[in-house]
């Protein structure tokens, strides 16, 4: 396991290691503690980090700067802050950047964040004092190693701008860049050609499919991600929808493992006991005594 406080994305991804982030979505209230002790029911499994989101889908969540504090103590794995120019101007991003390095968080990622739904405009503002390839320099200059999302907006056919925009990135300063999810084989081996004149290393994410509805949902309601027609008929016509949603991550992860430099693995709906499955057993470390698993329910967040 990873000392705590090793910046894992740069120590471990320069070295050439493939790495495994997992995705967090922090609590819609105080309480952290069924959380926390779902993730540390994970320490058997090769997890490097875990990748903390800020208020998702522009939807109100725990402070995710605290979060990751919090990980990283319960958990001695290091925490990957996403940081969004949406919710700060710029005194307070430069104070949240101070403040990671502050409580030992040594990596960020910088994201313009979720568009606020029309319904909630009226009452919540969005702020971007600064965009995104200024947010980068900022959290170098913070001295924290800096990672940006790659989007291709499939929904707008916008693939090539995308690849513009994260070139603009790297030439800002990123070190790293985390994709949408991907579902087939195809987008992922056009992604890595895409990418592979810049010097950075790339990493898949990855979001494992428990129903037909769940798959429909994601590919015709949520911005960024395509699920390919075949993929989704599997969905449709699986006796078991949820193993077959597993089997389907499990052949991204392969994949990632020939193309990319590592994989962002995004349990649904907090299901983060999925990961035993998806992960190959060859590859677990030896138990510790962490907590046992904890499964705790929360709204649905994609």
């Amino acid at each position: 396991m990873i000392a705590y406080g090793q910046r894992v994305m740069l120590s471990e991804l320069e070295t050439g290691r493939f790495i495994i982030t997992v995705e967090v979505v922090p609590p819609a209230g105080h309480d952290a503690a069924p959380l926390l002790s779902a993730l540390a029911s994970l320490a058997p499994l090769p997890v490097d980090g875990f990748s903390v989101a800020t208020n998702p889908v522009a939807k109100p969540r725990m402070s995710a700067l605290a979060l990751s504090a919090l990980i990283q103590q319960r958990t001695g794995r290091p925490a990957i802050l996403h940081v969004t120019t949406r919710d700060h101007n710029r005194l307070s991003l430069q104070g949240l950047l101070w403040g990671a390095r502050a409580l030992g968080i040594e990596t960020v990622l910088a994201a313009t964040g979720d568009f606020v739904a029309l319904g909630d405009r009226a009452s919540t503002t969005t702020v971007r004092d600064v965009d995104v390839f200024g947010l980068v320099p900022m959290a170098r200059e913070a001295g924290l190693h800096t990672g940006v999302v790659l989007d291709p907006h499939p929904e707008s056919d916008g693939f090539e701008r995308a690849i513009t925009r994260l070139e603009r990135k790297v030439e800002a300063g990123a070190q790293f860049a985390v994709t949408q999810p991907v579902y087939d084989e195809a987008s992922a081996r056009r992604l890595a050609t895409a990418t592979s004149h810049l010097p950075i290393p790339i990493i898949l994410g990855i979001l494992p499919l428990r129903t037909a509805r769940h798959a429909e949902f994601l590919h015709h309601r949520v911005a960024g991600i395509t699920v390919p027609g075949p993929v989704r008929q599997r969905m449709h016509s699986a006796a078991n929808p949820l193993a077959e949603g597993i089997a389907g991550a499990r052949a991204m992860l392969d994949i990632a493992r020939q193309l990319f430099s590592g994989a962002c693995l995004m349990p649904p709906f907090d299901h983060y006991e999925v990961l035993f499955d998806l992960l190959p057993d060859a590859h677990r470390r030896p138990a510790s005594n962490a907590a046992a698993p904890s499964r705790p329910a929360r709204p649905d967040r994609r």
